[in-house]
């Protein structure tokens, strides 16, 4: 399927021209840890974590779908119990902040504790105490995800965090430079569709995968 809405070829393109982007000389010559925010966003922040000889992990985290709508993403809860609310979203389902954090609870006991067991061993994720954090994913939708991953490394007590990111719409940039130190895109959509729409070729990466990058 071509249509002249793709701007990537892959990830491995996508993560060269974000390298395009980011200003790699000066942040050179300070110490990085880049962490990958979803497991398709492994593949692109391995490229750029090389690049800045940084340290890589992966922040995990697992979405809370509202009750009545399986496709819409009302929350957030990352591997440190960190959770992030999309409000307006809570409001117009009239969704309880108990029934969110209680959800946000049962998920993180079930299934992203298990996860992180497997990832690496129920070991923390990176000390990044007084660290330069770049969060990287593949594109952003709502932004949810990459929030409660900043507020995640925030909270972590980072020196700075920047985000990276190929694609996003513009109305998630000013929600996510609202708390981040530096974001850097390829290209901002007024009107946007879905990730995958941009990239010719977009391969599902599961927990599997994520080992072999």
């Amino acid at each position: 399927m071509h249509h002249e809405q793709i701007y990537f070829k892959n990830r491995e393109v996508a993560a060269f021209r974000l390298l395009d982007v980011l200003p790699i000389d000066s942040m050179m010559l300070e110490e990085w840890t880049v962490l990958a925010t979803s497991y398709g966003g492994v593949p692109i922040a391995k490229i750029i974590s090389n690049k800045l000889d940084a340290n890589f992990d992966l922040m995990l985290s697992s979405k809370i779908m509202a009750e009545n709508n399986e496709d819409c993403e009302i929350a957030i809860v990352t591997e440190t119990e960190e959770v992030v609310i999309h409000e307006e979203l809570a409001k117009s389902f009239e969704i309880s902040l108990d029934f969110i954090f209680q959800k946000s609870k049962e998920i993180y006991e079930k299934q992203l504790s298990r996860t992180i067991k497997l990832y690496r061993k129920n070991e923390k994720i990176s000390n990044i105490e007084n660290k330069n954090v770049l969060l990287v994913d593949e594109g952003l939708n709502t932004g949810l995800t990459m929030m409660a991953c900043i507020k995640t490394a925030i909270n972590l007590g980072a020196k700075s965090v920047s985000v990276a990111t190929p694609i996003l719409p513009s109305a998630t940039v000013p929600t996510i430079e609202s708390i981040a130190d530096d974001l850097y895109y390829v290209k901002k959509l007024d009107h946007f569709v879905f990730i995958d729409f941009y990239y010719d070729k977009l391969e599902n990466i599961d927990f599997e995968d994520i080992k072999k990058f």
